[in-house]
């Protein structure tokens, strides 16, 4: 491990030796004062407008951050795949939104078991077919329990997803009326559009609220519990979200929650450009060494495509600092392009080998993914813990 990475006073000798067991460069590096001040504003923002928060830990697939969400008072984890519920179940959480369709037998069957197993447990997921109902049907014939399910509206062109309210509303009768189904509420997402305030750009996420609204308020003469639920994204666009909420009163028992992931490490990126929820911080940046200093105003450094996310832009050029640790103020770069394991810079000043550069990083869910450990820091940046994700579990592995 590096030598800028230390032990804090009175560790004992496992953390040491966990520290000393991670690989130098490149690191993942959090920021635990950032993260603790991000989930702490989520929270508020989501308190202050009579609205619940069960973030979506595809995010970040990593048990000590989402004990810190839950502990803040999400009322549930969010996840994309029937893999991600049962590491949810693992880490000991019992109330999981599969924000997706689980179609095939075995997905299903998995979700009826840990349902039968414990029936303190609340598993849901989207529909958005009669092909769908017809294969959780089949899954839940004869279960003791009902499996909950939310419809799924989408937007043309875009994802999953039922593309208007009589479509919807034709689905809603038929989980109504098919046993081992129970219709419990309606979700939609508003981000399948460019991150970005452009004028078309709302319009367009307006437009899906909307639609959501509309099939919620139809919707709810079908739905199958005293406490419906009405399911947005929420990351980008929370605000365009709260625009559209159902009036109180209009569907009596209603809980409105959002589904965010990305605010818990916001980014220097696509989220910093868009988000309104005020007082986030940047809290993910990734570490790593110069290499080679080849021309004059070009460095490269040792950290590529399977270290930095791109999906969502180029990483950010942070600061740099000796070998020994020292910061560099007069340093400056621009990452011109990526390889799978190298970083080019240019208009590089200052910069020579051995020296490390931090980058920020755009887009969270891009970023944890790419690493089994990384580096939890303080608000000084020294190491003070490393913790693991998540993303590789097996669809054959048991739960336990």
């Amino acid at each position: 491990m590096s030598k800028l990475i230390k032990s804090p006073a009175g560790a004992d000798g496992d953390f040491a030796a966990k520290l000393a067991a991670t690989p130098a460069y490149p690191q993942l590096r959090l920021n635990s004062e950032a993260l603790d001040s991000n989930i702490r504003v989520m929270a508020e923002w989501c308190r202050e407008r009579g609205v619940e928060l069960a973030p979506h830990v595809k995010t970040t697939m990593s048990a000590p951050i989402i004990e810190r969400q839950v502990a803040a008072g999400a009322v549930g984890v969010t996840v994309a795949t029937v893999d991600q519920v049962a590491s949810a179940l693992d880490w000991g959480h019992v109330r999981v939104l599969v924000a997706n369709e689980i179609v095939d037998t075995f997905g299903l069957l998995r979700v009826r078991t840990w349902l039968e197993e414990d029936p303190a447990r609340e598993i849901r997921c989207f529909v958005d077919s009669a092909a769908g109902v017809k294969a959780a049907a089949a899954a839940f014939d004869g279960a003791t329990v009902a499996l909950e399910v939310l419809i799924d509206v989408g937007t043309p062109g875009g994802r999953t997803g039922v593309r208007g309210v009589g479509e919807a509303l034709r689905l809603a009768g038929l989980v109504c009326a098919t046993p081992g189904l129970k219709l419990v509420g309606v979700a939609g997402y508003e981000g399948v559009v460019p991150n970005s305030r452009a004028e078309d750009t709302v319009t367009a996420v307006d437009r899906h609220c909307q639609l959501v609204r509309d099939t919620y308020l139809q919707a709810a003469t079908y739905f199958e519990t005293a406490t419906p639920i009405y399911s947005m994204g929420g990351s980008a666009f929370p605000d365009r979200v709260i625009a559209f909420l159902p009036d109180l009163g209009e569907v009596p028992g209603t809980r409105t929650i959002l589904r965010s992931g990305c605010y818990v490490t916001h980014d220097h990126g696509t989220y910093a450009a868009v988000s309104p929820v005020p007082g986030l911080i940047p809290a993910l940046s990734v570490r790593a060494v110069v290499l080679s200093t080849p021309e004059e105003g070009i460095a490269v450094v040792g950290a590529g495509k399977r270290d930095l996310p791109y999906d969502a832009g180029l990483p950010s050029f942070l600061s740099a600092r000796t070998a020994d640790g020292a910061t560099k103020t007069g340093a400056t770069a621009a990452v011109r392009n990526l390889f799978d394991h190298h970083a080019v810079l240019t208009g590089a000043t200052g910069l020579e080998v051995t020296d490390t550069v931090d980058f920020g990083i755009s887009h969270p869910c891009s970023a944890f993914d790419r690493w089994p450990e990384y580096v939890v820091t303080d608000g000084d940046g020294q190491g003070i813990d490393v913790w693991s994700t998540d993303f590789r579990r097996s669809s054959l592995a048991p739960h336990s």
